[in-house]
């Protein structure tokens, strides 16, 4: 028995001594690895060598799927092999599957390799991958939360909002669940901004008080509570803007300014949440900043503060450059699009046409970096090119233009407002396409079946068709539209079309001979 005893304690202290060099030579190679990938600079051959020289050690199933997972993700984020680094994370996945409790890398290498898929434009590969690793995470919730936003992300993308919006509902569920409002609030915010993309004005407004009611109740991390309110009122703030409720905005847009100085005053807690499913962020302080700098400029054009939509937008775009030198998300490169794209229509109207022209050009680099950035704003630069047109004089292209536009865009505010800038063209050459301004001016009918909500572009209709009621001679009925332009402006500080409107009306009485009321078109 004693032998035997001996025998078997010998045994287990060389198993032991041999996992001990198996942990060694692991560990060298692993930090050789990570040395060579954090050096300055990064000098990934020698990190993938180091990694690929653990598998000749014939290593346990547990360290060969970790090296796998850590290949796969060196490949993909340093290197232009993604068919080496597929084929690693393929491994990954596969193995890891086979090990219990092995959560972390599992999930990891299905999170990776779906967007490696759709990289590679094989979305029919990434969904499928996906819906079994949420299936199979449910008792992770925050790997369970992730993919789920992964998943509802890759819908978006894929213009699928229904599909999408039902999987964010389902995350909210499963966060109310598990006990964590906050990431419950991330989800309901994030469906709130696809209905409001989808204009599912019904749903939006009980699921935004819901989100109010949210987060003003959860008490945690100062920064994740004033992040939900920064998403939360950036969604309010666009909402009024996109209905072009310029007055009515103002107080949302004051509380998003606050709010966004207060998260600048507030130290990163590095204390981990108690709740795995609350460890989400929705964007840097750094990105909010400039988000907060964007709706500003959006809602100082729409009002006409040109001077302020040029100081934030300088402001917004200063610190774009600044982030771009350390971080290449594909956001900071939407934001700057949309950036220049409302200060190109600032120059215009202040006449600084070569500035704007160069920014054009500008936005159209930055648009082939990305085929995904260029298909969403194809019909907005060919719209800024054909308000460039008209601002130049040069009828004929603006019209080529706008044309264009009409072709590649779904939106329907931005197709209302290329019609409306379209009609005015044709205004603007008289007799050519009177056939072709009619059709134009029936389908942007404000006094009825009026295609947008849009409080702003409603009230352009009207001086649209003021301004051809003018030029028709029939100056009665151009008095009622512009006088409507003007009841609608007022009513949400619309300054540049009620200065556009005050200064027809006066033509209107000129030409009438009552030179008296000229001046205050508005009192008549």
């Amino acid at each position: 028995m004693a032998a035997q005893a001996a025998a078997a304690a010998q045994a287990a202290a060389a198993q032991a001594a041999q996992a001990e060099a198996a942990e060694s030579w692991y560990l060298a190679l692993l930090g050789f690895a990570e040395h060579f990938r954090t050096s300055s600079p990064p000098k990934i051959r020698l990190c993938v060598h180091c990694l690929q020289a653990v598998f000749p050690f014939k290593p346990p199933q547990r360290i060969e799927a970790r090296t796998h997972l850590q290949l796969g993700s060196v490949l993909y984020h340093h290197t232009k092999n993604s068919e080496q680094a597929r084929s690693h994370l393929e491994k990954a996945w596969l193995i890891s599957q086979q090990i219990p409790q092995f959560e972390d890398v599992k999930f990891e290498a299905a999170s990776l390799l779906s967007e490696l898929y759709c990289q590679e434009n094989s979305v029919d590969a990434a969904k499928p991958l996906l819906r079994k690793a949420i299936q199979i995470s449910q008792q992770t919730p925050y790997w369970h939360c992730r993919l789920l936003f992964q998943l509802a992300q890759l819908h978006t993308l894929e213009k699928d909002l229904v599909s999408a919006c039902d999987l964010l509902g389902v995350g909210a569920e499963y966060a109310r669940v598990v006990g964590s409002e906050y990431t419950r609030a991330l989800f309901l915010l994030s469906k709130g901004m696809l209905l409001l993309m989808e204009r599912k004005l019904q749903e939006v407004h009980p699921l935004l008080t819901l989100c109010g009611q949210i987060v003003e109740n959860w008490q945690g991390n100062p920064i994740q509570k004033e992040s939900l309110r920064v998403f939360f009122l950036v969604l309010q703030v666009t909402h009024y803007l996109d209905a072009g409720q310029v007055k009515s905005v103002k107080p949302c847009l004051k509380q998003l300014q606050q709010c966004i100085q207060t998260i600048s005053t507030l130290h990163d807690d590095e204390i981990l949440p108690s709740n795995p499913a609350d460890l989400f962020h929705w964007l840097p302080k750094e990105h909010m900043c400039v988000l907060v700098y964007l709706v500003t400029v959006m809602h100082s054009m729409q009002a006409g503060y040109l001077e302020k939509a040029q100081k934030y937008t300088d402001k917004a775009l200063m610190q774009l450059e600044k982030l771009k030198m350390l971080d290449c998300s594909p956001i900071l490169s939407s934001f700057q699009v949309i950036l220049l794209e409302h200060i190109i229509m600032c120059r215009l109207v202040t006449g600084h046409k070569a500035t704007a022209l160069q920014e054009i050009s500008q936005v159209c680099q930055l648009c082939q970096q990305s085929p995904r950035l260029f298909s969403n704003h194809a019909a907005q630069l060919h719209t800024l090119l054909g308000l460039y047109c008209v601002s130049v004089n040069c009828m004929d292209n603006a019209e080529a233009q706008f044309t264009t536009a009409l072709r590649l865009t779904n939106h329907q505010e931005l197709w209302a407002f290329i019609v409306t800038n379209l009609a005015s063209v044709y205004i603007r050459e008289g007799n050519r396409h009177q056939e072709v301004l009619y059709s134009l001016l029936e389908r942007i009918n404000p006094d009825h079946s009026f295609p947008v909500s849009s409080h702003c572009l409603r009230a352009a209709a009207f001086y649209v068709r003021g301004l051809f009621s003018f030029f028709q001679g029939r100056y009665n009925e151009a008095k009622r539209f512009l006088r409507e332009t003007l009841k609608m402006s007022n009513a949400e500080d619309l300054n540049r079309l009620t200065a556009c409107s005050l200064v027809l009306l006066g033509h209107i009485f000129y030409v009438l001979g009552n030179h008296r009321s000229s001046p205050w078109g508005w009192s008549r």
